[in-house]
């Protein structure tokens, strides 16, 4: 008797902690987004809401501010990161999970999953100490020297051979997202069953065809979560894209020149702001950062439904 009132007692009070819990983070959620929408709505009052949202004016001085060149350059350093590290991470979880031997595969993985832990002001400072002077020197100078002398049409969309700019804060976002997608994708390859890809050698494939025809399809519910968590995560970098990415209030048509996130916009100014219509604004553009975030989780969430780990054969 003693057993089954405590047993009963317990699943209520597990239940009651789980539902307390889940509850709390939406929430926090909830409270988060009214902060930012209560606090930017001075200016959305003033500009309206589709107004400083596709505005492209960012001026402190004048009072005139626009989000849209620090969404654009969000969405575009984060695309363009996700585009580069996909395949690289990919490539590392099935070469970790499939032909690496064991010692060596967690090896490997350790020090993958080590550049998760690093803190983004270290990417930073690795980006402007290293990676600057690399691509400055060896990639943006001469590719405009080339354009100055041979397509000056060129040089406007590749800007001044600086650095510092858009191009080497996409390639440093695309580093720190690695681990993150590959991390997921190799999980997901190790949950394959074995009895398929014996039934696969038994039919006398090789152990690419094993990985492309079997591996692959019934992992890539999984693979697809790592690469929403790695957009996630660069949806929201603050520190290493703000060192690098040049701090430009314009839209980012330049690969090389300066650009802005809405990380790197709130970072930048929101010690500085006076209050008033520049602190909403920069409130404001939390709030678009926010919803931009939700869409992604929500739109990843509805695909997620439809492409389950192992549903790849169905």
């Amino acid at each position: 008797m003693r057993s089954r009132i405590y047993g009963r007692l317990g699943d209520r009070v597990f239940t009651t902690v789980l539902v307390a819990l889940g509850g709390a983070v939406m929430l926090i959620a909830a409270l988060m987004a009214w902060e930012l929408w209560s606090g930017g709505a001075e200016a959305f009052r003033t500009f309206g809401f589709w107004g400083f949202t596709l505005g492209r004016e960012w001026d402190v001085v004048a009072g005139r501010f626009g989000a849209w060149p620090f969404l654009l350059g969000t969405v575009l350093t984060s695309a363009v990161a996700l585009g580069l590290a996909f395949l690289p991470s990919l490539a590392a979880a099935i070469a970790i999970a499939e032909y690496a031997p064991r010692w060596l595969g967690e090896v490997v993985a350790y020090l993958i999953d080590l550049l998760a832990a690093l803190p983004s002001v270290v990417y930073g400072l690795w980006g402007i100490f290293v990676l600057v002077p690399l691509v400055r020197d060896h990639l943006e100078q001469p590719l405009f020297l080339w354009s100055a002398a041979h397509a000056p049409a060129l040089m406007g969309l590749l800007g001044p051979p600086t650095g510092i700019g858009l191009l080497s804060a996409v390639l440093v976002l695309a580093l720190m997202i690695i681990p993150y997608s590959s991390s997921l994708a190799r999980d997901a390859i190790r949950l394959v069953p074995r009895e398929q890809r014996e039934a696969m050698y038994a039919l006398g494939a090789t152990r690419w065809e094993v990985v492309r025809r079997v591996v692959l399809p019934y992992a890539r519910g999984g693979i697809f979560a790592g690469v929403i968590l790695a957009l996630a995560r660069a949806l929201g970098e603050t520190m290493a894209v703000t060192m690098l990415i040049g701090n430009g209030h314009q839209l980012p048509f330049s690969a090389f020149g300066p650009a802005a996130t809405m990380a790197s916009v709130i970072a930048n100014e929101f010690a500085e702001a006076d209050g008033g219509l520049q602190l909403s604004s920069l409130l404001a553009v939390g709030f678009l950062l926010f919803l931009l975030s939700l869409l992604v989780n929500v739109a990843a969430d509805w695909v997620l439904r439809r492409m389950a780990v192992g549903e790849g054969q169905k």
